[in-house]
């Protein structure tokens, strides 16, 4: 499942993002790669616990913390802190999975990768190429979307970044583990959870939405680990 989700973040703190990302001081993002995505990762990362990226991660988590869709189709139980990176000057990166488990930084905590998320920061028209590839049960999709935009798909997807051949992109990138680890349950989940939510729009008293929604908690009931 890949859903696009619009509007995470507002135009004002888009462009405040992107004033501290420009004066950021960007690493090279092999240093945080696995051994695996050394040869094929070259982009610009900023380091866990600098500043700007923790100021800006609260800023994220704070914005998905009570969204609908996010929570609807995440079912999020732990999320990690929000990490930056940088592409311009033809940089890429090319087809590789993530890894299963990531450690959050500062702490001993784990946390299981089972979705992936792009937080797009630069408008779409300002650089050239960029653009995310998704490859998995679903085919193959490119994505490359509005500032304040993000994509949740599954973690065990291969991925990759096109070159970026002029300007500049931007993007917060993290990971999920859901309190439904298994995608095809949680797919399940969310498109139930949004006809539900369609019905009580268009049959606020059709006594059929109390036994959707009893089917729908019976099911999260038995699938989620908390």
């Amino acid at each position: 499942m890949l859903i696009s989700i619009e509007g995470v973040l507002t135009p004002n703190e888009v462009e405040e993002a992107r004033l501290k990302l420009n004066n950021a001081s960007w690493a090279d993002g092999r240093h945080s790669a696995g051994y695996l995505s050394q040869g094929v990762k070259n982009n610009q990362q900023l380091p866990d616990d600098d500043p700007i990226a923790v100021k800006l991660g609260e800023t994220i988590l704070k914005a998905l913390q009570n969204h609908p869709i996010f929570t609807a189709a995440a079912l999020p139980l732990k999320v990690l802190p929000p990490l930056f990176n940088r592409y311009t000057d033809g940089e890429s990166y090319g087809g590789h999975i993530d890894g299963a488990i990531r450690p959050v930084a500062g702490g001993q905590h784990r946390i299981r990768t089972d979705l992936s998320a792009t937080l797009f920061l630069s408008n779409p028209d300002t650089y050239e190429g960029g653009e995310l590839i998704v490859r998995d049960t679903f085919g193959e999709q490119t994505i490359k979307l509005s500032a304040g935009d993000m994509v949740l798909y599954p973690g065990t997807s291969i991925h990759q970044i096109k070159a970026v051949t002029s300007g500049v992109r931007l993007a917060a990138f993290f990971w999920i583990e859901s309190m439904v680890r298994d995608n095809a349950q949680r797919e399940t989940l969310f498109q139930l959870d949004k006809a539900i939510q369609h019905l009580g729009v268009d049959v606020p008293e059709h006594p059929s939405l109390v036994t959707l929604a009893g089917i729908y908690h019976n099911l999260l009931r038995f699938w989620a680990n908390t």
